[in-house]
């Protein structure tokens, strides 16, 4: 709330977003004003992409020659405050091949491999509008999901001290185990901190992913910043992705693709990455189609 000590209760359609950062919608045309207090314990951002930005507003530290307010953006301190203003012009809304909305992310990219082991992602849902209702969501859409496939190194998290002297019973005998490639930190014969989630939860967790049979759904679906190729594949249904029939689509680092579905076949149903470790390692989830 405008506290910033107490977080506002998600709707119940929106439980399934897990571990990310709140929901920002837009309708083409209009202008996203994100107010930004940093409570972490050290600086972060808040980088957009897809949408319009000016350098005061692009939440990313890097050698482009400004300075003062242009760079005030880029790391806000703790306890810092910092206001972003995005425009949403017809280049960040949906395209001539696309549904009537379209997703982006937005997350902290001070250190952008850390930040986003420690959480700091989130989506952004863009319409059309003439497709939109007056609340912004697609006029030809029951229900949407935004799943992140997303691998998280919590050796590499902001937090990992954090998370031992709060979650272990001795913390001065824990041992941080660190390999070469946190691809493979789930292998037999490797430690580490890796976890294969979606939207943070593993191994079938992942709550709220429920839909009736002739529902119109839309899922909106990105992976992270690390080392990854995740291949979702939904079963019992079938999705439209860039508008061909299919079950399984593909997802690169950072990459954002949004799929349609009107389910046909009840039941509770296996929703997961097709990479054959990222499955073994919990990147799995269930969905429900209940009678229409």
């Amino acid at each position: 709330d405008s506290t910033f000590r107490t977080l506002r209760p998600r709707d119940a359609a929106w439980q399934h977003l897990g571990i990310l950062g709140p929901l920002l919608r837009a309708v083409v045309g209009d202008t996203i004003r994100v107010v930004f207090r940093n409570n972490t314990k050290y600086p972060a951002s808040v980088h957009p992409h897809g949408v319009f930005y000016q350098k005061d507003s692009e939440g990313a530290p890097y050698a482009d020659s400004t300075a003062g307010r242009d760079k005030a953006d880029d790391g806000v301190p703790t306890g810092g405050t910092h206001v972003y203003v995005w425009a949403v012009p017809p280049r960040a809304g949906p395209g001539p091949g696309d549904p009537s909305s379209v997703f982006w992310m937005y997350h902290s990219h001070v250190n952008d491999e850390r930040d986003l082991d420690a959480g700091l992602i989130g989506p952004i849902l863009v319409t059309a509008r003439d497709q939109a209702r007056a609340d912004g969501t697609p006029k030809d859409v029951d229900r949407e999901f935004v799943v992140a496939f997303a691998e998280f190194d919590e050796n590499q998290s902001w937090y990992l001290a954090d998370d031992i002297r709060r979650y272990t019973g001795t913390p001065a005998k824990v041992k941080i185990t660190v390999t070469p490639f946190g691809e493979f930190a789930q292998a037999p014969g490797f430690g580490g901190n890796f976890k294969e989630t979606m939207n943070g939860f593993s191994y079938g967790r992942l709550p709220g992913l429920t839909m009736k049979v002739g529902e119109r759904v839309r899922w909106y679906l990105m992976a992270t910043t690390g080392f990854e190729i995740h291949a979702p594949h939904w079963h019992g249904n079938t999705v439209l992705v860039h508008e061909m029939r299919t079950d399984v689509t593909g997802l690169l680092p950072m990459q954002m693709v949004t799929a349609e579905m009107v389910p046909d076949d009840p039941g509770t149903w296996l929703f997961h990455c097709h990479v054959g470790p990222h499955l073994q390692a919990g990147m799995q989830a269930l969905y429900r189609v209940l009678p229409r």
